[in-house]
């Protein structure tokens, strides 16, 4: 059975404010939806929702995961039912390796400290709830061989001194590494030239396939360009007013937003 992500009439606050006013979406294993809209419709926010963000409140509606709600579950608990969210802007981490951070984020997701404590080594050694380094290794060794990285990328501390194209490869990385259900890609595109976008699609292109649904949140089309939907849907204000497939990305792309916000009369939000 293929998992499925369902958002049903969402409504969400940041602070005092209504951001998102009633979203429905399904994402599926196997497919790619693009999610598209201007700055201030609330894209964002549904990806920091989706994924559990404590500052994000639900205030009416769901989120469903192969039909059961995930609003209790905190974002660890969803990644290990297989959601995956690659951030816009991701945060430096000077003081640990890309390598280590991978090794913690798979065997937490994995469940290899419970599995640990099953079988009373939790406290034995050092390690003991890691993803055994030999296992691991040749795993990163092979999802790096895919996405084309030289080895040593691992070993750079977490994002610093990263440029833009390599952060967001970093999280492609952890992307293949975790092989989430469902992924959802905050603006994968964002800051980066042409040459780093399409490194970056094409390592997003190695990766999605039957196994794995894919959302990809985007202002613009030269994403979509490499990266090819099966659906796109239009975001305004805070609600998806409009849904269809590859040529609706186009006409965007040629026309703006101007005549979706001229058809379904809504008005620019503040925060995204």
């Amino acid at each position: 059975m293929k998992a499925e992500l369902m958002v049903k009439d969402l409504h969400v606050n940041v602070g005092d404010k209504e951001i998102l006013r009633g979203v429905n979406l399904t994402v599926r294993q196997g497919e790619i939806h693009a999610l598209m809209g201007p700055n201030g419709s609330g894209k964002s926010t549904l990806a920091y929702t989706l994924m559990g963000h404590p500052s994000y409140v639900v205030t009416s509606g769901d989120i469903l995961l192969d039909g059961e709600s995930i609003l209790r579950l905190g974002p660890d608990e969803r990644a290990r039912k297989g959601l995956f969210l690659a951030f816009q802007y991701p945060t430096a981490i000077p003081e640990g390796s890309l390598g280590n951070f991978l090794r913690t984020a798979v065997s937490a997701v994995r469940g290899y400290k419970e599995r640990a404590q099953a079988s009373g080594n939790g406290d034995a050694t050092i390690g003991s709830e890691l993803m055994p380094m030999r296992e691991f290794r040749k795993e990163l060794t092979e999802k790096m061989a895919l996405l084309e990285m030289d080895p040593s990328f691992a070993r750079r501390y977490l994002n610093d001194g990263f440029s833009g194209g390599e952060k967001k490869r970093a999280e492609i990385l952890q992307m293949a590494m975790l092989e989430p259900r469902i992924a959802i890609l905050d603006e994968t595109d964002s800051g980066l030239d042409i040459d780093a976008l399409r490194v970056v699609a094409d390592g997003v292109n190695r990766l999605v396939g039957p196994e794995m649904g894919t959302l990809i949140i985007t202002h613009y089309q030269r994403l979509l360009n490499y990266i090819k939907p099966h659906f796109v849907h239009v975001q305004l204000a805070g609600r998806i007013v409009l849904s269809g497939g590859p040529e609706l990305a186009l006409e965007l792309e040629a026309k703006g937003y101007d005549w979706v916000r001229e058809q379904f009369g809504e008005p620019m939000m503040a925060d995204s």
